[in-house]
């Protein structure tokens, strides 16, 4: 893959304090890169010299070919039009502006308004009931899906979310959350600033700033996140169940040292444990339900359409959970007929795409 984002020796200083002090990395197009560190260690300040809001003392901060400091002011206004979708913590709607007129003003500002294409965008979002709600008679959590649909429309190169969920409740942050991981699954480039480990945990990189300057990139090991995907299928399914979600039923349900990956898991804000009794947050539960849903959809498509004998199925669709995408999820759905049920009779989720949803 090339580099979609090269930052270049950045520095920004305001008066005699560094808000960047030499940083240099580079995205790869289709990165999901989380950017992480205390307050005042230059994260924001990061996103605003890529999305051309700032301009850097010195340095460089390419976004697909062009270095944004050398744009004058109607070039950046084109460069943010086509290549740049912005979802910020306060929203930034406009608050006489409909739903609807707010996504496609942001049309308007690239080429012309497509009106249907605005609508489809919503709806995407889960607000095809929405459109012509103004924004203080929509929650927090759907004035924020406004602004991911927003930042959508032109298709752009580079998404940059500067704190999405921090102005949300646990539950319209899961909602947002989803929607990131699903334009992840699909190939879109997300630069996103976050303080939580939670999610900082499901970018393919996190970048840590500390006083300006770069202090870490992480790269999340597959198989940690595969025995995190396991651990929380197992407590679903246990719940699902009704049995008790215990660190003994799951070393019996084959998980490796269930100890250490619950404290993970407790630390990354998905786990609840009281005594030894396990429970999933909000956040845990999505991810939990889409990992199941994953399962037992390759699971009735192998079993239906290839013929595969159960057991086989079962293999196979172990290793299909970590790798379809939502968007792949859904067409498997759909082609399926939405089905209820796996092969044993277990329920599948529904779906964003989903008739009943």
């Amino acid at each position: 893959m090339p580099d979609l984002v090269q930052v270049e020796d950045l520095s920004m200083r305001y008066g005699n304090v560094r808000a960047l002090d030499g940083v240099t990395f580079s995205v790869k197009s289709g990165e999901w890169i989380a950017i992480m560190g205390p307050s005042g260690s230059g994260k924001t300040t990061l996103i605003n010299i890529l999305g051309g809001l700032d301009t850097p003392t010195s340095g460089r901060a390419l976004v697909d070919g062009t270095d944004v400091a050398r744009l004058n002011e109607r070039g950046l206004t084109r460069f943010r039009a086509e290549k740049i979708g912005f979802v910020f913590q306060q929203f930034h709607l406009v608050p006489y502006l409909t739903a609807l007129e707010n996504v496609m003003l942001a049309q308007y500002f690239h080429s012309t308004t497509d009106e249907k294409e605005a609508r489809e965008a919503l709806a995407r979002v889960g607000l095809a009931e929405r459109f012509h709600h103004l924004p203080r008679q929509l929650s927090g959590g759907e004035q924020q899906r406004v602004a991911v649909a927003r930042a959508l429309i032109n298709h752009p190169k580079l998404i940059l979310a500067d704190e999405p969920t921090g102005n949300l409740d646990e539950s319209n942050e899961a909602v947002v959350i989803r929607l990131l991981r699903e334009l992840h699954g699909e190939g879109h480039t997300i630069l996103m600033v976050t303080h939580a480990a939670s999610i900082g945990q499901l970018a393919d990189r996190r970048i840590e700033l500390a006083h300006g300057r770069l202090a870490q990139i992480t790269v999340a090991s597959m198989e940690d996140e595969e025995r995190f995907d396991h651990l929380l299928e197992q407590v679903w399914i246990s719940a699902e169940e009704g049995a008790t979600p215990e660190l003994s039923r799951m070393r019996r349900s084959g998980v490796k040292d269930p100890a250490t990956l619950v404290a993970r898991l407790k630390d990354l804000g998905l786990l609840v444990v009281h005594d030894s009794e396990l429970s999933l947050t909000t956040s845990g539960a999505s991810r939990a339900r889409d990992i199941v849903r994953r399962r037992r959809l390759a699971e009735r498509l192998l079993t239906d359409t290839f013929s595969v004998a159960d057991t086989e199925a079962d293999s196979h669709a172990c290793k299909f959970e970590h790798i379809i995408s939502p968007d792949l999820d859904q067409r498997i759905c759909t082609f399926l007929g939405h089905p209820k049920t796996c092969p044993h009779g277990n329920p599948i989720p529904p779906g964003l795409c989903c008739p009943a949803r």
